[in-house]
């Protein structure tokens, strides 16, 4: 039976560098983002729920209208909790399933920026947080995105706070660009195996 890791943290923090390194060492990796818009995208039941929620235009050519959907997400913490409660409950159904076909590896994992938030805790044995500091973050996210400042920071507001999200974590990775990160990930690797 496969230990699970979920690999958590803020937006920003290097939460991908980490998933890949695991992949690299044979770890299989669900992408929490990437299933719940696969999912969101293909699932009749939530394309409904959405529509009834937000209008025809939550869809446009069949496609998920990303801004639209973020502009609703990111604007009040209810709303966030309204789309958590739709996607999520789906999301944690692929991922159960996921987990019993990956179950013959003695690790597999799932990246989410909001494990926590969504409900997955209670799907892992181990929670690991990517913690890196706001001000890079920040940095990170305005090379990435073309958000601006404050649009980066509602998103970021909109997630548990960092120092909450560690005193649930049994294990914290350090992105800082100054703390080699292989080392952290091997020392999860000897926690997985206590």
């Amino acid at each position: 039976m496969a230990i699970k890791i979920g690999l958590t943290g803020g937006i920003g923090s290097g939460k991908s560098v980490v998933s890949h390194l695991l992949e690299t060492m044979g770890i299989p990796v669900y992408i929490a983002d990437d299933e719940a818009k696969r999912i969101t995208s293909n699932n009749n039941e939530i394309r409904q729920q959405l529509v009834s929620l937000l209008g025809e235009e939550v869809f446009i050519n069949g496609n998920l209208n990303k801004p639209l959907l973020a502009a609703y997400l990111f604007s009040d913490p209810e709303h966030t909790k309204i789309i958590n409660g739709i996607i999520h409950p789906k999301v944690k159904e692929d991922f159960i399933d996921w987990t019993l076909k990956n179950n013959h590896y003695p690790v597999i994992a799932i990246e989410s920026a909001i494990l926590i938030e969504a409900g997955f805790a209670n799907e892992v044995d181990i929670i690991a947080m990517v913690y890196a500091p706001l001000k890079l973050r920040l940095e990170r996210l305005a090379q990435r995105d073309s958000s601006s400042k404050e649009q980066i920071l509602k998103r970021i507001q909109s997630q548990m706070a960092d120092e909450e999200k560690k005193s649930m974590a049994h294990f914290v990775i350090v992105n800082d660009e100054e703390m080699p990160i292989i080392p952290q990930i091997i020392e999860l690797m000897k926690f997985t195996a206590l």
